[in-house]
């Protein structure tokens, strides 16, 4: 049991409002986000880091993520919340090293230590709510084998992000506290870095 609340969960509150719109969905399939996943977010994140063979991606989205992470790690395991989205990326990658799991990554239909690596980009802001975000920690904590890393990136505010969730689910994640609440499910070796636009982070499931 998270937090007290084992019946709340992404998938239930999701149901009630479409999380993401019509231009946010379009933008996270443009060759500008592409580019900037490749060249500046991921090779940021996973510096100097080892995650083992078995990556589990945590909010695959359509996919463009995915497609750099399977080129980098013998299998992943790609979770995605919305069912058109899961769909579609299953079938085009059916038959890759990736397997695509329609799944609420607050209640993961996955066995304890499971994974050498997670990771997530831009997503943690897309769960609806601050203790929903906790919740996804923790099961992330639970699913990584010891010693697994959990790795990543999430945004930080500016007007035009502001504006890109207009009628979208947007629940900002504080890089000042993130640390702690990392720590407080209890992952060690938190480290946080601060960008411009972005923040990383990168924490230890320990031994």
């Amino acid at each position: 049991m998270v937090l007290g609340r084992p019946e709340v969960t992404c998938a239930k509150i999701r149901k009630l409002k479409d999380y993401m719109n019509r231009f946010h969905r379009m933008f996270c399939r443009s060759s500008y986000w592409n580019r900037r996943l490749e060249t500046e977010l991921l090779p940021w994140a996973l510096r100097d880091l080892d995650l083992g063979p078995e990556l589990l991606e945590v909010g695959a989205g359509p996919g463009l993520t995915t497609d750099l992470l399977r080129q980098r790690f013998a299998n992943v395991t790609a979770l995605e919340i919305d069912d058109r989205l899961a769909s579609s990326l299953k079938q085009r990658l059916e038959g890759t090293n990736v397997r695509v799991l329609k799944a609420d990554a607050t209640a993961m239909p996955l066995p304890d230590s499971t994974f050498s690596g997670a990771v997530s980009f831009t997503m943690l802001h897309h769960v609806p709510s601050a203790d929903l975000q906790d919740k996804l920690l923790a099961e992330v904590y639970r699913v990584l084998k010891p010693g697994g890393t959990f790795a990543g990136t999430d945004s930080r505010w500016s007007r035009l992000f502001q504006f890109m969730h207009i009628a979208d689910t947007m629940v900002l994640v504080d890089p000042d506290t993130f640390g702690d609440r990392l720590e407080a499910v209890g992952f060690t070796g938190v480290d946080v870095g601060v960008g411009d636009r972005s923040f990383r982070f990168r924490a230890r499931r320990p031994q």
